[in-house]
């Protein structure tokens, strides 16, 4: 029984998550985490975007906690925001940016959004980062292009404090899937790689058909 109920509870939290995300709109929120406390729960909004997410007044946040209360009969939530401090180092705002640029500039555009993206990651600090698009990009036959550059460890204990994530890209030939890997600057690892010093060339590598 108690089994059962874990597994509601996560399944719940799962729908709750994926609501406030489509709720405020793709690139909106990067993570939401469920907290529960004594005096109700505490849902966290990670966001880069803050004024976008609270809106006018709070005018977004008090229409959420209301919807919160009457579909997902949530006694009392508590929305609390945490800002991105830099989103160039968040695996999810630069998914979603990529995602939402491939929408809106058109997939022949991809190897310029790419290459800007991993530009910019790398000048944010990061000691290295993978982008992968996977899709109609651009021929009629899908397939996979990587761009990588600096360190990135992808197996072992160090690959688990790479930064992964996953977002999807709704364009005129179809579905572009995107996934993002950045190691964070802080990260300490012992084969250390300088990447402000330009010395590194970006890998552009076309898988071919997935």
């Amino acid at each position: 029984m108690e089994e059962r109920k874990f597994v509601a509870l996560k399944k719940e939290e799962f729908n709750i998550k994926e609501f406030v995300k489509k709720y405020l709109g793709k690139g909106k929120v990067s993570k939401v985490t469920i907290e529960y406390t004594p005096v109700g729960e505490k849902v966290v909004m990670r966001t880069n975007k803050p004024g976008l997410v609270i809106g006018r007044g709070g005018e977004k946040i008090n229409s959420l906690t209301t919807i919160l209360k009457k579909r997902f009969k949530l006694e009392n939530p508590q929305i609390e925001i945490q800002e991105i401090t830099n989103r160039f180092l968040d695996a999810q705002s630069v998914a979603d940016e990529i995602a939402v640029s491939v929408e809106n500039l058109g997939s022949l555009r991809f190897k310029t959004i790419a290459y800007r993206l991993l530009q910019q990651i790398v000048d944010a600090g990061a000691q290295g980062v993978e982008l992968k698009l996977s899709g109609k990009l651009p021929s009629a036959r899908a397939r996979t292009w990587r761009f990588k550059k600096g360190y990135l460890k992808k197996v072992g204990d160090s690959s688990k404090v790479v930064d992964r994530a996953k977002a999807v890209s709704q364009t005129k030939s179809g579905t572009v899937g995107v996934d993002v890997s950045i190691l964070h600057p802080d990260v300490k690892i012992h084969d250390h790689i300088d990447l402000t010093e330009n010395k590194l060339p970006v890998e552009e590598k076309e898988d071919g058909k997935v």
